[in-house]
């Protein structure tokens, strides 16, 4: 399990225009990154577009936010392009990178057990390490509980 104090799992993956990604392009830099399920989904969207709206708070932060979820990078590209996400979608869709960080989860819906990603976010450190966790995120509530996070 990732906690708090822990150096921050490293990790490579494509964002919505097939760029690689890796955890170390941003050392020096606070890194949200958060996992999402699905993209294009209601929860998923007010999440994304709560970052959006508050890109200027994470940049006065000195924060670069990495949204990661088990997307193709088709699907990450539309919904980038559908909410005008000003910021890097990164696709896991092998969820090897969702496992690191435990946010890989057996999950449950009408009774039907299947796995999925836990929305989670990972406040990291210019120094690599986990300065915050946030497991289980309501959606509306990600942004102050982030922006809070990276104040302290």
């Amino acid at each position: 399990m990732v906690e708090e104090g822990d150096h921050a799992p490293e990790f490579e993956l494509p964002d919505q225009d097939g760029n690689t990604h890796k955890l170390a392009d941003y050392a020096g830099k606070n890194v949200v990154l958060y996992f999402y399920p699905k993209a294009l989904t209601s929860g998923c969207t007010v999440q994304a577009c709560g970052v959006r709206d508050r890109a200027g708070d994470y940049g006065a932060a000195n924060a670069v936010v990495l949204g990661v979820s088990p997307d193709a990078q088709k699907r990450l590209r539309e919904f980038a392009d559908k909410e005008n996400l000003n910021f890097t979608l990164l696709g896991d869709e092998d969820h090897s990178v969702a496992e690191k960080y435990d946010v890989w989860v057996e999950k449950s819906m009408y009774g039907r057990k299947y796995m999925g990603v836990e929305r989670s976010t990972f406040v990291i450190g210019p120094d690599g390490k986990v300065k915050s966790v946030f497991r289980k995120v309501k959606p509306a509530e990600h942004d102050e509980l982030v922006l809070g996070a990276l104040k302290e």
